[in-house]
């Protein structure tokens, strides 16, 4: 029952981390997000590392600019889902934020919580006990440019 007490115990990390950041559950129903142009900024953690992330909901590129210019220090650091793969627009990384689960928080539950590097360094693992459900919330992250187009 190993295999099963710590399924259980992923899927509810999972779900306390829902309640607490906000994030909807998987099978609630969310209705269609208005997307826009592709907006691309430049996240760091506390190691200096540099990881790429693509907005395309209005609210959250809005959000991520009044971040940058320091019109607002609301919910500064970045939370979503990972796609174990690299994107070509953040290619040194074999990972990325799959930019329709990308949000802003803050202050989430420790088991998303890990440095770009480590994510990168354990991605085998992540999904399961590891980022339960690919979920990444890097305490220390914040947004520090934007991409020019």
């Amino acid at each position: 029952m190993p295999g099963f007490s710590r399924g259980i115990g992923t899927a509810l990390a999972a779900t306390t981390l829902a309640l607490l950041t906000g994030a909807a559950p998987a099978a609630a129903a969310v209705p269609a997000r208005q997307t826009a142009p592709a907006a691309y900024f430049v996240m760091t953690d506390g190691t200096g590392e540099r990881f790429v992330v693509q907005l395309t909901e209005p609210g959250k590129i809005r959000h991520a600019r009044a971040l940058i210019s320091g019109a607002t220090r609301d919910r500064p650091h970045v939370i979503g889902k990972i796609t174990p793969r690299p994107a070509p627009y953040n290619p040194r990384w074999n990972y990325h934020y799959r930019s329709d689960t990308v949000g802003f928080f803050d202050a989430a539950m420790e088991v998303c919580d890990a440095t770009i590097p480590y994510v990168e360094d354990h991605l085998d693992k992540a999904g399961g006990a590891f980022l339960p459900g690919y979920t990444w919330c890097p305490w220390s992250s914040r947004l520090v440019a934007e991409v020019p187009a």
